[in-house]
């Protein structure tokens, strides 16, 4: 019984960082639109990963992280788009580009990490392997 009650725990704070991350997302197209990016689609979902928002600069196919820390005690936003995370973005790029016959688009990859109410926009931030 408190093993239920634990997992209800868990879930309602699972679905909290969603909406949390949900938010963060919207706030980072909204600058990516200032910054003249065209929004194609948010939280792309395929068996490679997510990724958290695809955009348009032009000619290329940007695919961008969302990072949000509150403070640093868990470290720096930027830092947690790690060697493994790339490598998802980078398989759930490929596989977004050849669902929808791009595959010899160019395309970047982008972090962006929020920070309280600062936003770092780090382009071209991994290549793909």
């Amino acid at each position: 019984m408190v093993f239920s009650g634990h997992r209800c725990i868990k879930r309602s704070m699972s679905k909290n960082n969603v909406r949390k991350g949900r938010i963060y997302e919207q706030t980072a197209g909204r600058y990516l639109e200032q910054e003249g990016l065209e929004i194609l689609r948010y939280n792309y979902r395929c068996p490679f990963g997510e990724i958290d928002i695809i955009a348009r600069e032009k000619d290329i196919l940007v695919f961008c992280e969302v990072k949000y820390r509150f403070d640093t005690r868990r470290g720096n936003p930027l830092e947690a788009v790690d060697a493994r995370k790339q490598k998802k973005v980078f398989y759930t790029a490929m596989h977004y580009m050849t669902e929808k016959g791009e595959t010899e688009v160019p395309c970047r990859f982008d972090v962006i990490g929020i920070q309280g109410r600062e936003i770092c926009h780090i382009r071209n931030a991994f290549e793909g392997k």
